[in-house]
């Protein structure tokens, strides 16, 4: 069956826009630095934020770019190497006070929003990811010492390309998201499709690490409606995808007929 025609099934066409596609994110800041100090102000934009442990991470941004705002800069950035050597900041098990809601919003297509305008620097969204939380519905930014809420409308990142390594059903499918993460789809890490009740439309999605969901992308989904197949689950005959030794059904054989 041609790939379209199974697309139009699900719900998905070239008129339809259940997600769109994010541009690919360059640039990847790991680690979380040690930042304290709330007296000072600091322009993001048109904005201004309290020089906190958020806001610091800004104010680092620009410091690694050449742009120094601050005598603190020099040991922010240290702080950033040293922390990119022990690996991804460990959010879940920092548990600071709650310290209120930032406006801050992640939109569907995986754009930042800081009191509605747009964060225009990738390797600042990529750290605000690094701290990133979910407990419960609500998302939090996380650091040893605030945890703030913000928003987010439907996934908190987006996947916008896919790896296939090996074939069949030994095959593993890794995606990567706008931030720059590499999941590999498999038990610990599953995919999901999710459909509208009204329109019926789809949204996939992939766990990415703890609670945290990426939506996939159109081109991407369309990609990996070429290597599914149909098979035996748990009963009846689905259409889906192998990876990681697992199947993951998408919708059942029959809906194609």
């Amino acid at each position: 069956m041609p790939t379209d025609t199974i697309l139009a099934r699900f719900g998905v066409s070239d008129q339809s826009s259940p997600w769109r596609i994010a541009p690919v994110v360059i640039g990847v800041i790991a680690g979380w630095p040690q930042m304290s100090g709330i007296d000072e102000r600091f322009d993001i934009g048109q904005t201004t934020l309290d020089k906190g442990p958020i806001a610091l991470a800004i104010e680092d941004w620009r410091a690694m770019g050449g742009r120094k705002t601050a005598s603190s800069a020099d040991s922010v950035v240290a702080a950033v190497k040293a922390a990119s050597r022990k690996g991804p900041p460990p959010v879940h098990l920092w548990n600071p006070p709650f310290c209120g809601d930032l406006d801050i919003r992640i939109a569907r297509d995986g754009t930042w929003f800081y009191l509605g305008t747009p964060i225009g620097r990738p390797a600042l969204v990529t750290l605000f990811a690094s701290v990133l939380r979910r407990d419960g519905e609500a998302y939090f930014l996380v650091t040893p010492v605030e945890k703030i809420g913000i928003r987010v409308d439907d996934a908190p990142f987006v996947a916008v390309d896919f790896d296939v390594r090996g074939e069949g059903r030994g095959q593993e499918v890794v995606f990567i998201t706008n931030v720059g993460d590499e999941t590999a789809v498999g038990a610990a890490r599953p995919m999901r499709i999710a459909r509208h009740p009204k329109s019926d439309e789809v949204s996939p999605y992939v766990l990415v690490r703890a609670n945290l969901e990426a939506l996939i992308d159109r081109k991407s989904f369309y990609r990996l409606v070429e290597i599914c197949v149909h098979e035996e689950h748990e009963g009846e005959r689905w259409f889906g995808l192998w990876s990681g030794g697992v199947f993951f059904p998408f919708i059942r054989s029959c809906e194609l007929d």
